[in-house]
């Protein structure tokens, strides 16, 4: 039985919004998520976190064109500066700004850092001396936007804030030599085509080109929607297929609309724009986009979206090639997906499906659903799978042999929204959903959806209808699902109820009775005619299908429980609960095998792989965490320490027969026996010149193993029996080593304060013992004085 899972992967939220960058070689992408600063390695998705001790939000932060140094700036009013590759901090120093830092730029040297504050002014540091060269004051409210002239010789930058006007300041003379005013609205950014033009976007939905020579506006493009972000296209390579015909200068902008589009200076035509998927017609301000970049070395162009999802397109086609998501919310499901459960695929309380290749960490998104998606499940093969939505409705997607995800069909009937699913098990002949309208519908899959698909690409989604209605319960129905040979279905409710039906024509063959409260899943073994349940009561019931009876109740959760699946071929269950803890049961026992904990929040996906040995859980902290079946490796290990501790012990053993007493202190202090090392002081002290030998062995161990023993020896010290021993290695140490040298060991301060009271006791013993011995001998005297007296006597 497996009887441990570890943590093999999370996927965590690691962008909540603000600016993205990416390294000059486009491998590393830079992303805040509050108090850390996240680089994810592109490729695989993999991340570490540069963490701020002061445990504040961070406002800005920037990464020099070299790639070098990295650079943050937080609420605390400090900037740091890191060695990124190594999660290392090199520098802290005030910015001298009194409000946060909103802009960060640096010149094309990477030696000058430009900081725009919230307190209206902007800093200029010296990043090789250390210092700070200007401090330029003008600009009102908060200054959003810095940028270097491309032009070192020029020594220029140039500024924005909230009076939309885009501001040049010479910093040889540390004054604003001219004011560029043309936008209506906020100026979002700033591109140089050469020295001398310079292209301004704002949200006052146009884009300028500006002369820099006369300082003046040569030309003002219209883009219709708010623009976020402006790229020129290089001069070089081919980008016919973005329709780019003649030479000139061309930008791409990006904005509220969700959609790239490709603009022409010279006519200010837009001359390409990007296609939309066919759901997504209407303007979204979901999908509205807040940030575009052009990395030249892999020739991509990344954008990054409100709702925090970064995608990365081909330069030249605007094909895309990978998209990651920041952020998930809360997660409310959870399925392994796949021929080989290559993927997993997520509900996170959005309309959007987000579908992760567990390999790249690529997330596909998939449009469809116009609520919140509540409940998933997926067909045995692995390639088609469900959803239902608060939107009343459900949707069948499938995956391709390329991995892409489409929806096939999509089924409408109830009237509240559907909060359950569960599909045929068999084959992929049925659906069933269960509502808040209290009704559980059973939905038939027509033969085109499952032969001809795999021929035929589907345009549009076919529709689906419910071939029986039945209502189930008085309540919401929690959860719903089919049993192993697609006979029966099993629903659970808020009614305290679960109840067994028919699958052919949904008539009611029985109900459980026992709960004391709402059953939040029910699922039926893999191998038993048996149903589980678990419920709000804290509980986990195994029922019999044929008399409805309660065979078994499992109690150890504190809180509701919100899922339950049948792992290690049916003789064990998993169940997840509110309180963010999972708990491993065997049926047989009874008993709960393991407790992990891997969760802030309540876990409502559950699910395991088709090997068994993976599991993957979702919770409202918006983490997904992939468990692996780690039970052999552990009982490995465990068996390897055993095994070596045999042949620690037999070693130790034939030490002390040879007398070889210093190898025998290190090994009894390495097996962390402070028994055995007490033996081993002890047989030194019996050899003649014992305690010349014990300080010569005493004095050869090694730091760490003399704190070892100093802490050993404060126990031996509360027995009168051994306290002779522990006194003659104290001894030991006070001689030789320096009390400096004392003072640096680790627990010394606990140990003196244990050692004294009864060190003291010890002494009054021996004091009391010296005074008895006395008295004796006081006596002895007296009496052979009396003796000697006698006889003398006896002589006269």
């Amino acid at each position: 039985f497996p009887s441990s899972y570890a943590v093999s992967r999370k996927i965590e939220p690691f962008y909540k919004g603000g600016r993205v960058q990416i390294n000059r070689d486009g491998k590393f992408m830079f992303c805040p998520c509050g108090t850390k600063l996240n680089v994810i390695d592109v490729e695989t998705g993999a991340l570490h976190s540069l963490q701020q001790d002061d445990e504040e939000n961070i406002s800005s932060f920037v990464l020099s064109p070299d790639d070098e140094i990295l650079v943050t700036g937080s609420r605390a009013l400090l900037l740091k500066q890191w060695n990124w590759r190594e999660n290392k901090c090199v520098r802290t120093w005030k910015a001298v700004h009194v409000a946060p830092v909103a802009s960060m730029a640096f010149d094309s040297t990477s030696t000058l850092l430009a900081t725009g504050g919230c307190d209206s002014t902007i800093k200029i540091w010296d990043m090789i001396k250390q210092y700070c060269t200007h401090n330029l004051k003008g600009s009102s409210g908060v200054v959003h936007l810095v940028e270097f002239h491309p032009d070192t010789s020029r020594l220029q930058l140039f500024s924005s804030s909230i009076d939309y006007k885009i501001r040049i300041w010479d910093l040889n003379s540390s004054k604003c030599v001219a004011v560029l005013d043309g936008h209506f609205s906020a100026v979002t950014s700033l591109a140089f085509a050469d020295g001398n033009t310079l292209i301004s976007s704002g949200r006052d939905k146009i884009c300028m080109v500006w002369d820099l020579k006369t300082r003046e506006s040569k030309r003002t493009v219209p883009v219709y929607e708010s623009v976020e972000a402006a790229i020129l296209l290089p001069e070089k390579g081919d980008f016919s297929q973005l329709g780019v015909k003649k030479q000139g200068l061309h930008f791409v902008t990006a904005g509220s609309k969700g959609i790239l589009k490709v603009w022409e200076v010279a006519t200010a035509a837009c001359v390409y724009t990007q296609p939309v998927p066919f759901e997504l017609k209407e303007e979204a301000s979901e999908r509205s986009l807040t940030q575009c970049m052009f990395v030249p070395e892999r020739n991509e162009i990344v954008t990054v979206s409100v709702e925090h999802n970064i995608v990365f397109y081909d330069a030249q086609t605007l094909q895309l090639r990978k998209q990651l998501a920041g952020y998930n919310d809360e997660v409310l499901d959870v399925k392994f997906l796949g021929p080989g459960d290559s993927h997993i695929v997520v509900a996170t309380n959005s309309p959007q499906l987000k579908v992760f290749e567990l390999a790249t960490s690529h997330c596909q998104i998939l449009y469809g659903h116009t609520e919140t998606i509540l409940a998933l499940d997926v067909f045995r093969k692995g390639l088609m799978f469900v959803s239902c939505a608060k939107d009343k409705s459900l949707r069948v997607w499938r995956m391709n042999k390329d991995g892409r995800v489409i929806c096939v069909a999509q089924g409408l009937g109830h009237a509240h929204g559907v909060g359950a699913v569960s599909c045929s098990r068999l084959k992929e002949s049925f659906i069933v959903t269960s509502s808040q309208d209290c009704t559980i519908k059973i939905w038939t899959i027509p033969e085109s959806l499952t032969s001809k698909a795999k021929a035929a690409l589907i345009s549009s989604p076919e529709t689906l209808h419910a071939k029986v209605t039945e209502r189930g319960h008085d309540k919401d129905i929690n959860s719903v699902t089919v049993s192993p040979n697609d006979k029966l279905i099993a629903t659970g409710s808020q009614d305290r109820l679960a109840k067994l039906w028919s699958c052919s024509d949904c008539s009611l063959l029985g109900v459980f009775t026992g709960h004391k409260r709402g059953i939040w899943c029910v699922q039926f073994s893999p191998v038993d005619q048996i149903l589980a349940t678990s419920s709000a009561d804290g509980t986990l019931k195994l029922w019999g299908l044929q008399d409805f009876s309660c065979l078994k109740t499992f109690e150890g959760h504190d809180a509701s429980v919100l899922k339950i699946i049948f792992v290690s071929r049916g003789t064990q269950l998993l169940s997840s609960g509110s309180d963010g803890l999972l708990k491993l049961w065997t049926i047989k026992t009874n008993e709960c095998v393991k407790t992990l904990d891997g969760h802030e929040d309540k876990i409502w996906g559950l699910h395991s792989n088709k090997q068994d040995d993976m599991v993957v859980t979702a919770s409202s902290d918006s983490c997904i965490t992939l468990w692996k079946d780690v039970t052999e490796i552990e009982e490995k290990e465990a068996q390897a320490k055993q095994e070596e501790q045999i042949m620690k012990e037999q070693e130790l053993s034939n030490l002390l027969h040879e007398k070889r007493y210093l190898k025998a202190l290190g090994l009894a202090i390495s097996l962390d026996r402070p028994h055995t090392v007490l033996m081993v002081v002890k047989a030194i002290l019996k050899e003649t010149d014992g305690r010349k030998h014990l300080e010569e062995n005493i004095v050869r161990l090694r730091k760490d193993q003399k704190e070892a023993v100093l802490t050993f020896l404060v126990t031996w010290n509360t027995n009168s029996r051994n306290c002779h021993e522990a006194q003659a290695v104290i001894e030991t140490l006070l001689k030789h080593e320096a009390p400096d040298s004392l003072l640096q060991y680790s627990g010394i301060k606990s140990a003196v304060e244990s050692l004294l009271p009864y060190t003291e006791r010890h002494f009054q013993r021996l004091s009391r013992l010296l005074q008895a011995s006395m008295f004796i001998d006081f006596m002895w005297q007296n009496m052979r004085l009396a003796d000697a007296a006698q006889q003398e006597d006896m002589t006269l």
